[in-house]
């Protein structure tokens, strides 16, 4: 018999089912805009008019999502904004392709995209996903198979390999993917319904894990899977939005899938940039504000930055806080940082209070310990652009910027529900 609820067994399936759909932020992008479509959501093209009548609208940049809900009527309009973002860290194709080593191996040359956990991407069958943009300048989404490995050299070739090692970031992650000099570009062409690898005239290609997401432990109480950070925040405001109904608004809530957090956000399409700023704007412009009225707007809105946080490691517990221990199955966490790498404030802490209250879901907090940096998240970029009040939080994982990351599976469901209550007015 379950220990879960059917609907934290639901979500947590469903969650499975999107990240195999999402093996790259373009395709994430693209998962997100067909679930948001299925549920009545309007896409529009950045060069079109805002749509600003009642109900959802959305666009795709890259792979990035903003997506926006107008109510029927709202007293004095402000932004509820839910942030996140879909891309992880991974191996990255360079523009040779592939190239073939001394011996004959046939080999994917690629660089190292975000901080990824070198080892986690050892002896594990890979594939690799994203767009092809052609001479015509048509993008082409294209997924391979688990055409490719990156193997570990034997214990007896190095006997003091369990005691010192260590990779070069060029010459030992190199995958092998065939025999020969094969290209890469011909294998990729053919996935993406072109003639020759002479079509390509760009790519964005990055690695994914081919091994399924899978429930594990005793009683299944844990959840297995790559880019659960971020996909993880990505899906539960995504799921909190598909159980909305119209009437249930606070304010116009918007939500803002970013791409390129995890090599610092500052591309056309990451947290840096103008993406969301600009969408604000045009939404204001389009309900009738002028500039001070879109400050007006701004100074009653809020941002939730959900991204993934750490639990408490048990084979490393002195890395953490001693007395702030977040564990699993205990909720979602809020993020703190005295230097602001995380948003979160009072303000912003009492604002996180009430959404989980009023979802009825536990929560604990996160805090680095003093002597181990904490990461950065699009929460401070985001309230330094605009100067909204910003909290930052997350489910917990262990095994961040693994190749296959682990969480709990109540956190998720929890997390989608707090969303949801923060977007009723919470």
């Amino acid at each position: 018999m379950s220990i879960f609820s059917d609907a934290e067994v639901k979500q947590v399936e469903d969650f499975g089912k999107f990240i195999e759909a999402s093996p790259s932020s373009f395709h994430a992008a693209r998962e997100i805009a067909a679930r948001l479509k299925a549920h009545g959501y309007s896409q529009m093209l950045e060069c079109d008019p805002v749509d600003v009548t009642p109900g959802g609208h959305f666009f795709v940049r890259d792979g990035a999502v903003m997506a926006w809900f107008i109510p029927e009527e709202v007293t004095q309009p402000a932004f509820r904004i839910v942030g996140c973002h879909t891309d992880s860290p991974g191996l990255k194709v360079k523009p040779s392709g592939s190239s073939k080593s001394p011996d004959g191996w046939g080999q994917i040359d690629v660089e190292l995209y975000g901080g990824l956990l070198l080892n986690s991407w050892l002896d594990r069958e890979i594939g690799f996903a994203g767009r092809i943009m052609d001479r015509r300048g048509k993008e082409h989404l294209v997924k391979t198979g688990p055409i490719a490995r990156v193997p570990q050299l034997a214990i007896h070739l190095d006997r003091d390999i369990n005691s010192d090692f260590k990779l070069d970031r060029q010459k030992h992650m190199q995958p092998v993917w065939t025999l020969g000099d094969k290209s890469l570009f011909t294998h990729l062409a053919q996935l993406a319904g072109l003639e020759s690898e002479r079509d390509i005239a760009g790519h964005d290609l990055v690695s994914f894990t081919a091994q399924a997401p899978a429930r594990f432990g005793l009683d299944e109480e844990f959840f297995a899977a790559g880019r659960q950070d971020n996909l993880s925040s990505v899906h539960a405001g995504l799921t909190a939005l598909e159980r909305m109904e119209s009437s249930d608004f606070a304010d116009i809530a918007v939500f803002a899938a970013f791409d390129h957090e995890e090599i610092g956000s500052s591309t056309r399409s990451g947290a840096s940039g103008p993406i969301l700023e600009s969408t604000l704007r045009r939404i204001a412009a389009g309900l009738g504000k002028d500039e001070d009225g879109h400050h007006q707007m701004l100074a009653g809105t809020t941002c939730v930055s959900a991204d993934a946080g750490h639990f408490v490691h048990p084979n490393y517990a002195e890395r953490h806080d001693p007395n702030n221990h977040p564990m699993p199955g205990k909720g979602p966490m809020l993020k703190l940082n005295a230097n602001q790498h995380y948003a979160s404030d009072a303000v912003g802490a009492a604002l996180w209070t009430r959404m989980c209250e009023a979802a009825g879901v536990p929560a604990q907090a996160f805090v680095s310990n003093n002597a181990v940096p904490c990461g950065n998240t699009i929460g401070p970029l985001t309230a330094t652009r605009l100067g909204i009040t910003t909290v930052d939080v997350g489910i917990g994982l262990l095994s961040m910027h693994s190749a296959r990351e682990m969480s709990h599976v109540s956190d998720h469901l929890a997390m989608s529900r707090v969303l949801e209550e923060y977007w009723k007015g919470a």
